[in-house]
């Protein structure tokens, strides 16, 4: 299965800021699976946890699901 791009930006984020998944869980107030299965890109993350994950990481929601144009 391929990497969504939301999963790779959300990782790259997250190590960006310097937060571990245990970290950026406990902020988002999801379990350490949760996040791990969002970043590998098995489970797709609502918009309810997109905005969470912005608010944590202090970056627009767009940041994380920009579509790039081809």
């Amino acid at each position: 299965m391929e990497k969504s791009s939301v999963a790779q930006r959300i990782r790259a984020f997250r190590k960006l800021k310097g937060y571990t998944q245990n970290e950026l869980a406990d902020l988002l107030g999801v379990s350490i699976a949760i996040l791990g299965a969002i970043e590998r890109g098995t489970r797709k993350p609502d918009s309810k946890i997109i905005s969470k994950i912005s608010q944590v990481l202090n970056i627009e929601p767009d940041e994380l699901v920009a579509v790039v144009a081809r």
